[in-house]
């Protein structure tokens, strides 16, 4: 916008020489001229066009001498693409075109030194603006990717804490199962022990039901115990550490771990899935001879995904099809029977493909309440 105002202004100056002459048909003509290189210099990006426009231009106020009038915007334009030595030819040209006319040679030549002056400052001026701008966008554009770097940071943070966070959560569950099989537990089976002692010493028809009872009791928490230890060891199950472990231990080939998954993953979900992934690496140190194992497990809006797959081959004579799966099945084990009968029960999907490889591609839904 900048540049259409300057080259604009220039343009409006040649006006100033109707004061002194009538407009003509060429006058309209050098006009209409320079406006077409002032638009073509600013829209136009190539400065080459915009030299070879301008040198046409000049070379033209030889033919047509009112074009020597627009010279001032012709060397702005020129200055403003950093070619100097023609602007300097075109303004060496403008005093020749005001002399050769012979029509008020000092107000004109004072008039083009001033307009000349003008766009040199003009063209100064607009470099350094041009130049705060950039200096500005880069500043925005280093700002902005610094806040984008620095919520990323911050995002990784939180879940990093949100992670320490939910594995010191199970690790306390774990404990706070532990000591209560070792400490109240084991009080609790000493206490029917002792009971069951002393029903079998009691003489007393009075005390049977008091015993009996206090049996009875004993025997309901220590269930409920039970119970509630094998809930929370459930329960401090990390998946991820424990499908970690699992990848870690295996030495058949390399496995790399794929994790995307929540924190709130059902029990009978971690359990199902780190059985499939035991099975799924036995079979191939068992039956593979693959050098590569790629394991993903992510968690969708509406599903939880298993992805297991090698680069190995299958057996041979064996391919998947409709006629022989019983058989790919057997040749496997029952390890794949036993994967589908898990998926069945939480209403999963498995399918398997051998294009390059073989892979299990496992999908469970959300919908069902675990």
């Amino acid at each position: 916008m900048r540049h259409l105002e300057n080259t604009g202004l220039f343009i409006l100056s040649g006006f100033f020489f109707l004061f002194f002459r009538k407009m003509d048909y060429f006058f309209v003509c050098a006009f209409l001229l320079c406006l077409c290189l002032c638009c073509t210099s600013y829209f136009a990006q190539s400065k080459r066009l915009h030299l070879v426009l301008c040198t046409a231009f000049i070379a033209a106020a030889f033919l047509i001498p009112e074009l020597f009038l627009f010279f001032p915007a012709v060397f702005y334009v020129l200055l403003l693409d950093q070619y100097h030595v023609p602007a300097l030819v075109c303004s060496v040209l403008y005093f020749y075109g005001i002399w050769s006319e012979g029509k008020q040679i000092p107000l004109f030549s004072f008039w083009g030194i001033f307009l000349f002056l003008l766009a040199f400052c003009l063209q100064n001026r607009t470099e350094a603006a041009e130049c705060l701008e950039q200096s500005l966008m880069k500043l925005r554009d280093d700002s902005t990717e610094k806040n984008l770097l620095l919520e990323e940071k911050n995002r990784m943070l939180a879940e990093k804490q949100d992670y320490e966070i939910y594995a010191a959560t199970l690790k306390e569950r774990n404990r706070i199962a532990r000591e209560i099989h070792d400490n109240v537990g084991h009080l609790l089976s000493r206490s029917i022990l002792i009971t069951g002692a002393a029903k079998a010493i009691n003489a007393s028809d009075a005390l049977s039901p008091v015993l009996d009872d206090l049996d009875h009791s004993l025997n309901q928490a220590m269930t409920s115990i039970r119970t509630s230890v094998h809930d929370l060891h459930d329960e401090s199950l990390n998946l991820k550490e424990a499908a970690e472990s699992l990848t870690s231990d295996f030495t058949f080939c390399p496995v790399t771990l794929n994790y995307d998954m929540g924190f709130e993953v059902p029990r009978e979900i971690k359990y199902c899935f780190i059985s499939i992934v035991k099975e799924a690496l036995s079979n191939v140190a068992r039956h593979s001879n693959a050098t590569l194992v790629q394991i993903t497990m992510r968690e969708h809006p509406a599903l939880y995904q298993l992805c297991i797959e090698d680069n190995g081959t299958l057996e041979e004579g064996l391919s998947l099809s409709e006629n022989n799966r019983e058989a790919l099945f057997s040749s496997r084990g029952i390890g794949l029977s036993n994967m589908n009968d898990r998926l069945k029960i939480l209403n999963g999907n498995l399918q398997i493909t051998i294009q390059k490889g073989f892979r299990l591609f496992i999908t469970i839904p959300k919908e069902q309440e675990y």
